[in-house]
């Protein structure tokens, strides 16, 4: 399958795409950043806009949440009143306008209050990883994500981070086990 995982510069779901043979590639919208993932050969470093008039089997995309979270909500009526959170809106629904099989990943915010419910929340807890994260998944034409390992011991660590230059980075990375989640499940899957 040519998948396209949108907004994602770390890589974690593109490199277990291809490791199940896709021809995956990342493209990282956010400020058109280079990938840290180690296979810029894979990432197509330009406007994630171009890429969707391209055909592809599978969108996994992974929107800014910055002005849709609600971690964010006191600052909501501020980014309602400049519009950021309107443009946040509007680019999260390019994606949910699309008509290939798709997974939209956000944490909890304002989508399902103004589109609708999420699909499905996961926890990195259910797929390995000993922290919890609540990550809602929109699907189209894509099956639940099935919980790989469930880990007994949990912690908060992501919302705990202190501030630092790259900490809304860090915070939006997708856990590998996840990601492997989505490669072995969806990969699996054929048009």
């Amino acid at each position: 399958m040519k998948v396209l995982v949108s907004c994602e510069e770390s890589q974690a779901v593109t490199i277990r795409m291809r490791e199940k043979g896709h021809e995956a590639y990342s493209c990282d919208i956010c400020d058109i950043l280079p990938c840290s993932g180690g296979h810029p050969e894979w990432h197509l470093q330009q406007d994630v806009t171009e890429l969707l008039k391209e055909h592809w089997d599978m969108m996994i995309a992974f929107p800014p949440c910055t002005h849709l979270a609600v971690s964010g909500a006191r600052w909501f009526e501020q980014k309602r009143k400049d519009g950021r959170q309107q443009k946040s809106f509007d680019f999260f629904m390019m994606f949910a306008n699309l008509k290939v099989p798709y997974c939209i990943e956000n944490p909890v915010g304002i989508m399902s209050t103004i589109w609708r419910n999420p699909d499905q929340i996961i926890q990195p807890w259910q797929f390995g990883h000993g922290e919890t994260k609540a990550t809602c998944l929109w699907l189209n034409k894509l099956p639940l994500l099935n919980h790989t390992k469930i880990v007994k011991g949990r912690e908060q660590k992501i919302f705990k981070m202190p501030p630092s230059p790259g900490r809304v980075k860090l915070r939006s990375k997708t856990f590998p086990g996840i990601a492997q989640a989505m490669a072995d499940q969806w990969g699996e899957l054929r048009r």
